[in-house]
């Protein structure tokens, strides 16, 4: 007689056997955040970008106001301009010079907004496969952003306020114009300049203070795309127009050259 035919066995499978790992969950994670953040915000764009350009524009007056400030109490130094925008009309070798220098700053600005993304909406999500210093890092990984970009942003505003600030006030002893006349002359292209590169870092802000971390990558798409033309526009006017606002408004026509008495400008 046969014997009986084996019992059936089905091992049951724990619920984590296949899963998907932290990182990845983390990333599938950030990505749908970030695809359902950008078709909220096409409903109301306006609002939005709003928002960042009102920032944007707090840091850029901050700043020129930083600028004009040190370039007053910076007297007795004297810096020689050279034949270079916005002082002289140039061409667009100059134009890709400077948005070369922009692209950097606009790039860093951008990952500011990436590693916020990282910090305060990626990392938490895998806490609870860490230990110890680790779980710590990624729990409390978008406070420790805050200080870092807070630190380092305040630390490079500061440095450009004063750099700037030391340059114009050079300029302004060379030329023998006031400071606030020479910062008009480069408002019509520093204005939309530092409204573009400032974007990024206004996003980040905001979103932070709201706890809003997964909207940091979809911000840092946006504020980019809106930035980059921005630039170009702005480098555009700075050298093909704010020469000639420079010259309207000083009286001054460049070249400047070297004579035997020294370097000497011409004046209408």
């Amino acid at each position: 007689m046969a014997g009986a035919p084996p019992a059936l066995q089905v091992t049951a499978a724990t619920a984590d056997a296949d899963g998907m790992d932290a990182s990845a969950y983390a990333f599938a994670h950030g990505m749908r955040h970030t695809r359902t953040t950008l078709r909220t915000w096409q409903r109301t764009p306006g609002s939005v970008v709003g928002r960042w350009v009102a920032g944007s524009a707090v840091a850029a007056t901050g700043l020129l106001l930083a600028v004009l400030a040190v370039a007053y109490l910076d007297p007795g130094y004297q810096q020689v301009i050279t034949l270079q925008p916005p002082f002289a009309v140039r061409n667009i070798g100059n134009v890709l010079h400077i948005l070369r220098s922009n692209a950097l700053v606009l790039a860093l600005h951008g990952m500011a907004c990436v590693a916020g993304f990282i910090a305060g909406s990626s990392l938490p999500l895998q806490a609870e496969h860490h230990h110890g210093v680790s779980r710590w890092v990624h729990e409390h990984g978008g406070r420790l952003a805050i200080g870092f970009v807070v630190l380092a942003t305040t630390f490079s505003l500061s440095a450009q306020a004063y750099l700037i600030g030391h340059t114009l006030a050079g300029v302004s002893n060379f030329l023998g114009v006031s400071p606030a006349l020479l910062l008009l002359g480069v408002l019509p292209h520093a204005i939309p300049e530092l409204l573009a590169l400032f974007l990024p870092l206004a996003a980040w802000i905001i979103a932070s203070r709201r706890g809003e971390w997964e909207q940091l990558l979809a911000a840092t798409f946006v504020t980019v795309a809106i930035a980059i033309p921005v630039l170009v526009a702005a480098s555009l006017i700075e050298v093909y127009v704010s020469p000639h606002l420079f010259t309207a408004l000083t009286h001054i026509h460049t070249p400047i050259v070297r004579t035997s008495e020294g370097w000497q400008v011409t004046v209408h």
